[in-house]
């Protein structure tokens, strides 16, 4: 059989209906685009480790689809193992006696760096969203105080918000995904269950929710005019806007989710609360992540220590 085969049969009959929609769309990429188009019509038992580490090393020197150019490692080792995870499956039905992608030699899995903002500027982008005439431009707020995601926060309603005891309700989020090469908003539960959580929310944000939970006519926090979920592309450039408009230099959008953990690892809360709020599988993945601090802070925090030389 050759192996563009069996990843057909693979994909539709036994990861379909086990993953999430967006999880097997991108599996379906990567087969269609990167692993088909180098491999497919190779036979499983013709797939030697030689063959499997040049794949690889062409991916690192010129996979990229767009440029031609060096793929990303991360992406490189996604790749690889949605093919070990399709090969393992068809050795345990002895479609094939072995399959060799643990010998493949992988790049090093690359950490994206985290970006928060300064005290600063934090104060500048939230005073903006919480006087905007805008009622959408909270959703920024509610990022910088809770650490939600995007996609989290796009498909929050009024009723996710539990006014009296003060508490979040995350148990969704919403995503993009092409489908009969349209773009859809689709609102689906989050992909761990770790990520389902409750969320206590100061109550100097709660009292500004309140008021706008009077004046909105709609059912999500953050809404289109005709009641539908924002795309998150479409909230991103306004957030994008918002940036420009202030002066303040470009940060990606999650940069509002890594600047609530930075303040909340500054004020001292403990790894587990946090990793709790941030929805993390492992505490160790936000103490890995967050332990750092700002250059600014460590700086004030060194001028501290220093004043011991004026004794």
């Amino acid at each position: 059989m050759k192996l563009k085969e069996w990843l057909d049969i693979w994909l539709n009959k036994y990861i379909k209906y086990t993953v999430k929609l967006r999880t097997y769309d991108r599996y379906k990429y990567i087969i269609e685009k990167h692993i088909n188009y180098c491999l497919g019509d190779k036979e499983l038992d013709e797939l030697s480790p030689q063959l499997l580490q040049d794949f690889v090393l062409e991916k690192v020197e010129k996979g990229n689809l767009k440029t031609g150019q060096a793929l990303a490692n991360n992406s490189v080792i996604a790749i690889v193992n949605v093919l070990k995870q399709a090969l393992a499956n068809a050795v345990s039905l002895e479609l094939v006696d072995k399959e060799y992608t643990n010998k493949i030699k992988l790049p090093s899995a690359t950490e994206k760096p985290i970006t928060a903002f300064e005290k600063q500027e934090q104060q500048l982008l939230e005073q903006y969203c919480m006087n905007s005439k805008k009622a959408n431009h909270i959703g920024i707020v509610i990022c910088l105080y809770t650490g939600l995601r995007i996609g989290e926060l796009l498909s929050l309603t009024w009723e996710d918000i539990d006014f009296e005891k003060g508490l979040l309700n995350v148990n969704k989020e919403a995503y993009r995904l092409k489908q009969n090469g349209e773009w859809h908003t689709i609102i689906d539960t989050p992909k761990t269950k770790s990520s389902i959580r409750i969320i206590p929310i100061p109550k100097q944000l709660l009292n500004k929710l309140k008021q706008l939970h009077k004046k909105s006519k709609f059912d999500h926090i953050v809404s289109t005019n005709k009641n539908g979920v924002v795309g998150t592309r479409s909230y991103q450039r306004t957030y994008e806007l918002i940036l420009k408009k202030l002066n303040i230099p470009y940060k990606n959008f999650h940069s509002l989710r890594h600047t609530f953990a930075t303040r909340a690892v500054e004020l001292g809360i403990d790894v587990k609360s946090l990793a709790e709020i941030m929805g993390h599988k492992n505490p160790t993945v936000t103490l890995q992540r967050y332990t750092h601090s700002l250059l600014s802070y460590k700086t004030d925090m060194m001028n501290k220590l220093g004043k011991m030389l004026e004794k």
